[in-house]
């Protein structure tokens, strides 16, 4: 039976509103463990005082430099004890997840387990923008036995510090149409491949790699990584009209125009008599109807699979697929947001020496930025001190027009007015039933 829980008018806030809280899996950790009876109320004294209390410091596993992220407390009492003593240690194992993010249910009951048995605090989570398993909340003493049962699992430390972090697959091609290479291979060998780079950190900073199946861009690799390798196709899109007609009985003329031919962002669908649709090369065309097409200028399509996604089946990614590679992402650092370059507009990702190609550009990247980017500096923020040109040659690859950086450099979007748009659109929604 854990300790009595404190008193946490602030943190009970978080509660009262309409969206599930954080704090309510606090409590109910809280009620079988002291280690997060003491969380709570050194969180509830930071939002008391709006002051942070954690500090770094040194914490490993025999053989790594990385994978542990130590945090000690800083709140202590007149004689320099510990406020909260059962979470003065508050460590974070980071695991390389599985790629694709696939688990059984008896590996994620094992994993929790092993986490709760070996003095983890119950406190996990899965898959934020590190791609990592967070277990979060140990003390120094059961750092490596923790790591030892998640280890004999199979399991291994990610990346932390300044070094190569853990890689993140999207599902991909076991559960999605669109993929258009083989994600979790791609992780796995980017994983094997600079596995020493990831647990002996030695470079200025983070370096992250990403890989999402499909433009898409389901792990938010060209905001949140340096090297991201993004699924694309160079050929035609795909079309199939007995899936085209089915869609446009269902969603009717109305969609059609405002939903698929009006949001093409380079104007490469238009509606024609099917009899003057085109026969040209780079054309693409598909029978909605027994009089009308949809055809799609594929030298103008930018493979924002706006359409696909809204008429997915009709509409699919080419067959000649392969990857764009982009380098630079990141979020706030120290010249804000960045989204990443094209560096490799195309390229296959299907023999043994495609994959080795990819893993030659990811050690050259890792090499230059070795040598060249400043402490605590992104891939991203080095490439714009030294420029996009010197970057390339120190990489070797040569300067392509598809390397553009406008019109779009940031991922944030204004958010004005959104709320009083939602409840127009909910007070006509309203009206017309």
């Amino acid at each position: 039976m854990a300790k009595k829980q404190y008193d946490t008018p602030l943190l009970d806030q978080l509660e009262s509103g309409p969206w599930p809280s954080f704090v309510t899996g606090l409590k109910r950790l809280a009620n079988e463990n002291d280690m997060m009876v003491d969380l709570m109320g050194q969180l509830e004294t930071s939002y008391k005082t709006r002051k942070g209390y954690w500090k770094g410091g040194t914490v490993g596993v025999f053989g790594y430099g990385g994978g542990v992220i130590p945090r000690f407390t800083e709140l202590k009492d007149d004689h320099e004890k510990p406020l909260f003593p059962e979470a003065a240690e508050f460590h974070t194992i980071r695991i390389i997840p599985a790629a694709g993010m696939h688990y059984s249910t008896d590996v994620l009951r094992k994993l929790c387990d092993a986490w709760v048995d070996n003095g983890g605090s119950g406190l996990a989570a899965f898959h934020g923008q590190s791609g990592d398993i967070m277990f979060q909340g140990i003390n120094t003493a059961n750092v490596q036995k923790a790591f030892d049962a998640f280890n004999e699992m199979g399991f291994d430390l990610g990346g932390a510090g300044p070094a190569v972090r853990t890689s993140m697959s999207c599902v991909g091609a076991a559960r999605c149409e669109q993929s258009c290479f083989d994600e979790a291979r791609a992780m796995r060998v980017v994983v094997n491949s600079f596995l020493d780079d990831m647990h002996r950190p030695a470079l200025p900073y983070k370096i992250k790699f990403k890989f999402s199946g499909c433009p898409n861009d389901c792990t938010n690799s060209i905001q949140r990584s340096d090297i991201a390798v993004i699924g694309t196709w160079r050929d035609s899109i795909q079309t199939d009209d007995a899936l085209a007609k089915k869609w446009f009985v269902k969603h009717g003329m109305d969609e059609l125009v405002n939903d698929v031919i009006s949001r093409c962002p380079t104007k490469a669908i238009t509606l024609k008599s099917t009899k003057d649709v085109s026969k040209a090369e780079g054309v693409s065309s598909v029978a909605v109807n027994d009089s009308q097409s949809l055809e799609i200028s594929n030298h103008d399509c930018v493979r924002c699979m706006h359409c696909i996604n809204v008429m997915t089946g009709a509409l699919a990614p080419g067959k000649d697929k392969g990857v764009t590679v982009l380098v630079g992402g990141k979020s706030v650092l120290k010249i804000g947001a960045t989204m990443g370059t094209v560096v490799i507009p195309f390229m296959k990702l299907e023999s043994d020496e495609d994959f080795d190609a990819l893993i030659e550009f990811g050690q050259n990247h890792i090499d230059f930025f070795a040598e060249n980017a400043l402490e605590h500096e992104r891939s991203g923020e080095m490439i714009d001190r030294i420029g996009l040109v010197n970057y390339l040659e120190g990489v070797g690859v040569d300067v392509h027009p598809s390397m553009v950086l406008h019109p779009r450099a940031n991922p944030y979007v204004r958010m004005d007015d959104w709320d009083e748009e939602v409840e127009k659109a909910n007070e006509r929604k309203a009206k017309a039933a």
